[in-house]
């Protein structure tokens, strides 16, 4: 399990933001970058992609055999020396959740950022205890960023 102390110097952050989906709201990238850096990567190669709907699904099927768009997928291709990986957002998903959650989109994109690059780090949510440590850096993260419990 990853440690849970912040790096004091955050390195070289390599960040690509991608959109290719039109939508009433959307992070910037200033703000991609932001979160991204909360969640403490130091160095770190990323692409934060926001897809709409179909290509949402297609990549869910695609990589974890399950035929739905779903709010977050992380793929990461290495962890050391810095981590490396993806970030899909599936727009109409997450604006769906923060509408049904009654939460302003913000919160629920930068929620799902923090959540995938704690993903990218190694965290996991498979059993309680993992799910635990997980959701605890989460809330610890996001209350740094000013946003409220995302549970």
């Amino acid at each position: 399990m990853k440690s849970t102390k912040r790096s004091t110097n955050p390195g070289r952050l390599s960040l690509s933001v991608q959109y290719a989906v039109k939508a009433a709201w959307l992070p910037t990238r200033a703000e991609v970058r932001k979160w991204v850096r909360a969640a403490d990567p130091g160095a770190a190669e990323l692409t934060v992609r926001f897809v709409g709907a179909e290509e949402g699904r297609a990549l869910n099927a695609q990589y974890r055999g399950r035929d739905y768009a779903t709010n977050v997928l992380s793929f990461a291709y290495a962890r050391e020396p810095v981590p490396v990986g993806d970030l899909v957002l599936c727009v109409p998903v997450v604006l769906r959740e923060a509408a049904g959650q009654d939460k302003a989109p913000p919160a629920r994109f930068a929620h799902l950022i923090v959540h995938g690059m704690l993903h990218l780090q190694g965290y996991d949510h498979e059993n309680g205890a993992e799910a635990r440590i997980m959701e605890d850096r989460e809330r610890e993260i996001l209350a740094r960023l000013g946003f409220p419990d995302p549970y």
